[in-house]
């Protein structure tokens, strides 16, 4: 098994992630880690599956990866999040600000 790190983890080419998710924020952002997630606010509200429809675009587009390659394994209706990434061509460091460090392998 992986090591696991505070808020991601690799299982081959999949990344694993745990977030902490604040839906209707004024824009979408990486926050900065906090315990074990990294928290994310989102613009979308928490509706419908609005949040999460709208949490997988940002990931995808955060990750350089298509919407069908996040997946929201755990976390449908609560505020923890646990999602996987296949593939991932590029890690938004940048756009995280150096609040949650970049997953690297």
């Amino acid at each position: 098994m992986n090591q696991r790190n505070r808020w991601f983890y690799w299982e081959g080419d999949q990344l694993h992630l745990s977030l902490r998710v604040q839906p209707r924020a004024s824009q979408d952002q990486w926050v900065g880690p906090q315990q074990e997630y990294c928290r994310v606010r989102i613009t979308a509200p928490p509706v419908d599956g609005k949040a999460n429809a709208h949490l997988i675009r940002f990931l995808a587009k955060s990750f350089g990866v298509p919407r069908a390659s996040v997946r929201l394994i755990s976390g449908d209706s609560g505020r923890i999040k646990r999602l996987v990434i296949d593939n991932p061509t590029r890690f938004p460091s940048a756009e995280m600000d150096d609040r949650c460090p970049a997953p690297r392998t």
